[in-house]
């Protein structure tokens, strides 16, 4: 149902990123196509990312990514008037940004990738069974940012009672990086209103850093230094059990706000 997508002008490419080593091909699978580990038949195919013509970008691609945008480290964000920007924390690590403005809000998050072949399929794939084993509903849509997952997740309202929360997921592929949007409130409920985030999406800068990084590892983020801090220790909502990638479903911790940043 979530399978990979190929368009007829597209081939597949090979599979192997910083940590696999070629053996002349014994035991490989060929043409880029990866056999069902549970024997079922079914094939994978393994797609390179696709053109990004309208971003998100590689600090590779831009002249100058802190114009307009704040210096996370590994994320270059771009600044709109009245927004809040929300930091969260794994650990001792920040690995995603919230922008919140007015009643919506998007949370970006970046991970390594192979070299040479894109995840979102494959993590749409997760993010949807993770879902829908927790009683959640999802619609796989061809949206504003290419593929999407349209999701109504179950959650715990404050009286107790049990509710649903509407959300986006959007992802596109980079050179050895991939970089997730969770998009909720009215952007979610309302599509048409999101167009702001979804630019906010697209003029995102990724640094994925030259070090060796395990494929799906987070990239970790920092503070910039002339931030307006807001200390903040809620704890967000989550869903047990979810894709690491689930957005909203991960157990992050809200860090500092910063507001106003233009």
């Amino acid at each position: 149902m979530f399978g990979r997508r190929r368009k007829k002008s597209e081939e597949p490419e090979g599979t192997s990123d910083e940590f696999e080593t070629e053996q002349d091909g014994q035991d490989e699978p060929q043409d880029g196509v990866e056999a069902d580990a549970a024997g079922s038949g079914e094939t994978r195919i393994k797609l390179p990312p696709a053109p990004r013509p309208d971003g998100p970008w590689d600090i590779e691609e831009v002249t100058d990514p802190s114009s307009g945008r704040v210096d996370l480290g590994g994320l270059f964000i771009p600044g709109v008037e009245g927004m809040e920007l929300r930091v969260e924390v794994a650990g001792d690590a920040i690995v995603a940004a919230t922008v919140v403005l007015q009643d919506s809000a998007i949370q970006l998050q970046a991970f390594a990738a192979p070299k040479r072949e894109g995840i979102w399929d494959e993590v749409r794939e997760e993010i949807a069974t993770g879902i829908t084993q927790q009683g959640g509903v999802i619609d796989e849509a061809d949206g504003p940012l290419g593929w999407e997952l349209r999701a109504q997740v179950p959650v715990q309202l404050p009286d107790g009672t049990g509710g649903v929360q509407v959300v986006r997921f959007v992802g596109v592929d980079g050179p050895r990086w991939f970089l997730r949007g969770v998009i909720s409130g009215q952007g979610a409920v309302q599509p048409q209103a999101a167009g702001v985030l979804e630019q906010i999406f697209r003029d995102t800068v990724v640094v994925r850093g030259d070090g060796p990084m395990a494929p799906r590892d987070p990239i970790v983020l920092k503070l910039p230094e002339d931030a307006q801090m807001v200390p903040d220790g809620v704890q967000q909502e989550t869903v047990e059990e979810g894709s690491r990638f689930a957005g909203g479903l991960d157990k992050l911790q809200r860090g500092p706000e910063i507001s106003e940043v233009r």
